[in-house]
């Protein structure tokens, strides 16, 4: 827990992500990244100079129409003394059986975060943490180059001018193995998706790619990480944000 903090407050620090004052939600869906970020800022808390408040958030999108256990969630949140919140949404519904889209996992998503960004405001919070980590970076490199023909990533830190509300990577920097590593040595609790499209995305034929091509160039990954950061792709070069900053990103 210690390794992934530091990690984690090197990019904060890197990217001016965490002020005084600030009360920051966390993204949970329940996945171990979610669940690490959850649990990493709540160590950094103890000890970061800058003293912030901590509230978790979820989202259930109720796949097949079945609200989703959360228990485990909700314990793990007491254990850490922080507010647990739940919303129960009809995305499932919308995605799958009203839209019928043909990008589910696409409009899941941008349907996801509007509802955080609605429920980080109604819980007075000015940021919302979410548990991006640098195999998604290098992976939503390649989806935008590969898929939509773009070069661009999202942003380590995103200010939602319509929200007034600023979007924050904390785990940014951080290895996903790591994070897997941390997940199982704690124990800490994960909740198993359920959703139709699990494990059949965009982004697991572009972590597969990755994978498959790191066997002939060895540390691609580290290696699209660092172009971006040399070719200031989309506020990766470790730019301090004290103005709104453009908010043409894909995710």
């Amino acid at each position: 827990m210690q390794k992934l903090s530091s990690i984690m407050r090197a990019a904060v620090d890197r990217y001016n992500m965490i002020e005084a004052g600030d009360r920051i939600a966390v993204g949970v869906s329940g996945g171990k990244d979610s669940v690490a970020l959850l649990a990493g800022l709540a160590h950094l808390k103890r000890y970061y100079p800058k003293k912030f408040e901590l509230i978790a958030l979820t989202a259930d999108p109720c796949f097949n129409n079945i609200e989703t256990d959360f228990s485990a969630i909700e314990k793990l949140c007491k254990d850490l003394k922080v507010e647990y919140i739940i919303r129960r949404t009809e995305l499932y519904k919308v995605v799958f059986e009203v839209k019928k889209s043909q990008s589910p996992c696409s409009l899941c998503a941008k349907m996801r975060r509007g509802i955080l960004h609605d429920m980080a405001k109604a819980a007075g919070c000015n940021k919302l943490a979410l548990g991006h980590h640098s195999d998604d970076a290098a992976e939503t490199f390649l989806m935008n180059l590969f898929c939509a023909g773009n070069i661009g990533c999202f942003r380590p830190v995103t200010y939602l001018s319509n929200k007034d509300l600023w979007m924050i990577r904390p785990m940014i920097l951080a290895d996903e193995s790591k994070i897997t590593a941390l997940v199982e040595n704690k124990n800490l609790p994960v909740v198993k998706s359920t959703c139709p499209m699990d494990k059949n995305t965009e982004r697991e034929k572009s972590k597969e790619l990755i994978k498959n091509l790191s066997k002939d160039y060895p540390d691609l990954k580290a290696k699209i990480l660092g172009a971006m950061e040399r070719s200031n792709i989309s506020g990766w070069s470790g730019s301090v944000f004290k103005v709104n900053p453009p908010l043409e990103i894909s995710e």
